[in-house]
């Protein structure tokens, strides 16, 4: 039985849940290069008030406990340490970004603090054996980028293809799945790999790297706001390969938006 079920038998809870409470803690980018997953904490904010206004969970009021991280590994560390051992959460729930949630997923197991439904699609999530109380819950990034690959060959004559890339472990596993989608021709496919620190104020010198290197397909693998800089920077270098953008930059309001809708047309994404 988990950890954190409610004990029937003796009527005691972990520290986090009592009859009246359950304590979630949360840690979110609201500031920095990755702000613009801000909205993801906000809502899930509003979802639980929108709980707590009905009645709660089985008469228990859900106070959801948000901090911010800035996509900063160590900062997250520091948050979730403040969660488990101030605020006394029951478990963290949808931590946002692969860097991340690897910081801090040792030390929930260690202290047994449930780390559910991590907000990233890394496969790593999935080895349930050595970590059994982290859980993920989106496809993960690896079987993505295996698809658009997939789509490229059976779609795109002659493909040439040039990727642009976080470089963390969040852009080297969609990069992992699509080179595996591609097979064994991937290394002649690939015709130029740039990479960005999600620290980087802009990534126009990568994109003009990959137009110059004659590319005809072009796969995205970015957050939001890189991800608009890329679509619009593409459109003012007249740049027009086939356009592959991951699922994590597939939003309306964060990234279409700002990069322009009529530099966005044509783009071929998987949303969830």
């Amino acid at each position: 039985m988990p950890h954190w079920i409610i004990r029937f038998g003796a009527k005691k809870y972990d520290e986090g849940a009592t009859d009246t409470e359950i304590k979630i803690g949360h840690t979110n980018p609201y500031s920095g290069n990755a702000s613009a997953y801000g909205t993801i904490g906000k809502a899930i904010d509003a979802f639980f008030k929108m709980v707590n206004e009905k009645g709660g969970i089985n008469g228990r009021k859900i106070t959801f406990i948000s901090y911010d991280d800035g996509y900063s590994p160590p900062k997250t560390v520091e948050m979730v340490r403040k969660l488990v051992e101030e605020d006394k959460v029951l478990l963290v729930f949808n931590t946002l970004g692969t860097p991340p949630n690897t910081a801090i997923q040792k030390y929930l197991n260690q202290k047994k603090v449930p780390q559910l439904f991590v907000a990233t699609g890394a496969s790593k999530w999935g080895h349930y054996k050595e970590i059994p109380l982290t859980m993920g819950f989106q496809p993960d990034y690896v079987t993505e980028a295996n698809i658009y690959a997939r789509h490229i060959l059976e779609n795109v004559k002659d493909p040439k293809i040039a990727i642009l890339m976080q470089n963390d472990d969040y852009g080297k596993d969609y990069c992992e799945g699509f080179k595996q989608g591609l097979g064994k021709d991937a290394s002649k496919l690939i015709v130029s790999h740039a990479t960005y620190e999600v620290t980087d104020p802009t990534i126009d010198s990568q994109m003009i790297q990959l137009k110059n290197s004659g590319a005809n397909v072009f796969f995205n693998i970015t957050t939001p706001k890189f991800a608009a800089q890329a679509i619009k920077k593409a459109a003012e270098i007249d740049w027009k390969p086939a356009h592959y953008l991951n699922n994590v930059s597939a939003s309306v309001g964060t990234v279409m938006k700002p990069a322009g809708f009529e530099n966005g047309q044509g783009i071929i994404t998987g949303s969830t």
